[in-house]
């Protein structure tokens, strides 16, 4: 039975994935926040970090740990990084309380998978709850809506693996291409390294400046691959080359597959409008069609764009959102509508914002 008001705790309340979260939550007509959690800023009003929000939300930030912080609520989303969520998810969900958390501290439902991907990408292969992991849910709602909805631990993808998986997902349910050989361009503003500063992304060394990083290895890649494993029946492997560029915010990725014999853009295009017409924040674009980062900031959207070149045999798919919200706090509230049973656009569905 779906239920019509919902407390939410946010823990990293803080960081661009937390502030992304508070900016969906004070306009979603059936949540009140409960309360904002994190371990810098401790008792200062939100509204005096990031004076946008004053007369929306003034909540002052707690500790997670202070004894006199609320926790009566519904759903706590972890808006942390690998390694918070797992050493303090269970209290929560002992209680009855829905999780869910943006690192990849969930998208992995067997300690197997789980260690595989730590191991990869330098942290620690013991998860530190493992027993709670095969209650898991990969979050992301076009591929898994049902166990969704029967779930009360999500992990929220990553976000250059929600461009990626479902720029390409049609393609493999309709057997459109082959396996072996796709390569994924992907490109991403400046947000998507979090608040943290870095030399790195200091302002001179990104002004008029892109770069690629973690040319092996990223770790959305394992995600990527076990996805389009499951939907292929088969091995999935993929190269896959992120970089940073000069924007404050979205995603762009590009993605070339060996097209099967006797396919033609008819038969992609209709695979592509079978699997996602139905779906609120997918949208097809027509051959020729220009599509941008620019289109989907600030919202919940994917955009995606078909193209098949008859010279060298390849589908090229360019998928484009925005990384701070269907690529993490608007999917994850997405989740949350599905774990609460109400209409899983509430509160998304709005254009982005131009220019």
């Amino acid at each position: 039975m779906a239920k019509k008001h919902i407390t939410a705790g946010v823990i990293g309340a803080t960081g661009y994935g937390g502030i992304g979260l508070i900016e969906l939550l004070i306009n979603h007509p059936f949540v009140t926040i409960g309360a904002l959690m994190a371990k810098q800023d401790i008792n200062k009003p939100i509204s005096t970090i990031y004076p946008h929000l004053r007369g929306f939300c003034n909540l002052k930030v707690f500790d997670p740990l202070d004894p006199e912080c609320p926790d009566d609520f519904d759903v706590v989303f972890f808006a942390t990084p690998d390694g918070v969520g797992q050493k303090d998810a269970r209290r929560w969900l002992d209680r009855g309380i829905k999780v869910i958390d943006y690192s990849g501290d969930f998208r992995f439902n067997d300690s197997q998978s789980y260690a595989s991907y730590a191991k990869r990408i330098g942290r620690p292969e013991l998860h530190a709850d493992p027993g709670i992991l095969s209650f898991s849910t990969y979050g992301l709602p076009e591929l898994h809506r049902t166990t969704i909805a029967n779930s009360a631990l999500v992990g929220n993808p990553g976000c250059y693996a929600v461009a990626c998986i479902l720029g390409i997902v049609p393609a493999f349910k309709f057997g459109l291409i082959k396996k072996e050989g796709m390569v994924f361009d992907g490109k991403s503003g400046v947000s998507g390294a979090g608040k943290t500063p870095s030399p790195l992304f200091h302002f001179p060394a990104r002004h008029e400046s892109m770069n690629a990083y973690r040319v092996t290895g990223h770790q959305h890649v394992y995600e990527i691959e076990r996805e389009l494993t499951a939907v292929s029946g088969g091995e999935v492997t993929i190269t896959f080359t992120p970089h940073v560029v000069p924007l404050s915010r979205g995603i762009i990725a590009t993605i070339y597959a060996d097209l099967l014999p006797e396919v033609n853009k008819e038969r992609i295009e209709d695979a592509y409008h079978a699997l996602y017409d139905d779906e609120p924040f997918i949208r097809v674009f027509s051959r020729g069609e220009l599509i941008s980062t620019a289109d989907v900031r600030g919202s919940n959207f994917c955009n995606i764009s078909l193209n098949a070149d008859p010279r060298t045999g390849k589908l090229i798919v360019i998928s484009v959102i925005d990384n701070l919200v269907k690529g993490q706090a608007g999917n994850a509230l997405q989740n949350m509508n599905i774990m609460m049973g109400i209409e899983e656009t509430t509160g998304l569905m709005h254009a982005g914002n131009f220019p």
